[in-house]
């Protein structure tokens, strides 16, 4: 498979792919004894790519993918279901490259899901010491009361579980019949936490969509369509 240049560079550990370009620009980086020119491609299983002259190792270097997907509603967060439920592998299955899902996305929830093949990628994304931020619309039932929304922020003693949860942000974004639009943003990642976290100040969660991890948006993505991104950019502003 031929890649761009810059990425080959990037891919094999020698550079950023922004300096990679300032390299080829250079004059620094050659394909097979000829100096290569920016946005140029190689394959990295026949052609020999060189920097200064030393050649540069990048076989067997796997593409690393970085996507969001708008999980819908009924999918399943795992790579296969012993209960031959849908997947969320089933909206990958014309990409060549295996990628797996970053965390998870409740079965009943819908939203913003990050996959990729990137192991480190996953760890700095879901270690809890990076505390990455995950913001949430929820629909409840009823309407929550000011000392319901502080007890929230500050943190909960969720049924089952001895920890209190991590304060975290909440605010009623509108009501709708009785019922209340709640926009929720923590950054921990307990097991249904914010379905949990709605039962024990009473208002149960009707509906719940994911629309942002860290600084990135599902925005207007429909349900069921995923994208490239850049995998940078969730870590911005977090």
């Amino acid at each position: 498979m031929n890649f761009r240049i810059q990425k080959l560079l990037a891919m094999s550990g020698v550079s950023s792919r922004r300096k990679a370009e300032e390299l080829i620009l250079a004059g620094r980086v050659t394909v097979n004894g000829v100096i290569a020119e920016l946005g140029a491609k190689a394959n990295p299983e026949i052609d020999i790519l060189a920097l200064d002259g030393n050649p540069i190792s990048i076989k067997d270097v796997e593409e690393k993918i970085y996507v969001m997907l708008h999980k819908p509603e009924g999918v399943v967060t795992t790579v296969t279901d012993p209960f031959n439920r849908p997947t969320v592998m089933d909206f990958f299955k014309s990409l060549k490259t295996r990628i797996y899902p970053v965390g998870r996305l409740d079965y009943d929830t819908s939203g913003l899901l990050l996959l990729t093949n990137d192991g480190d990628w996953t760890y700095k994304i879901t270690h809890p010491s990076n505390e990455i931020k995950k913001t949430y619309i929820a629909k409840v039932k009823g309407i929550p009361t000011e000392k319901a929304l502080l007890n929230f922020r500050t943190g909960l003693i969720i049924k089952g579980e001895e920890n209190i949860t991590s304060p975290c942000e909440i605010l009623i974004e509108s009501t709708q019949k009785g019922n209340a639009i709640l926009k929720i943003v923590i950054h921990e990642g307990r097991n249904r936490q914010v379905r949990k976290m709605c039962e024990t100040i009473s208002h149960p969660v009707i509906s719940l969509k994911r629309i942002a991890i860290g600084s990135l948006e599902l925005g207007d993505l429909k349900q069921g369509q995923w994208k490239h991104i850049e995998p940078n950019v969730i870590l911005l502003g977090v």
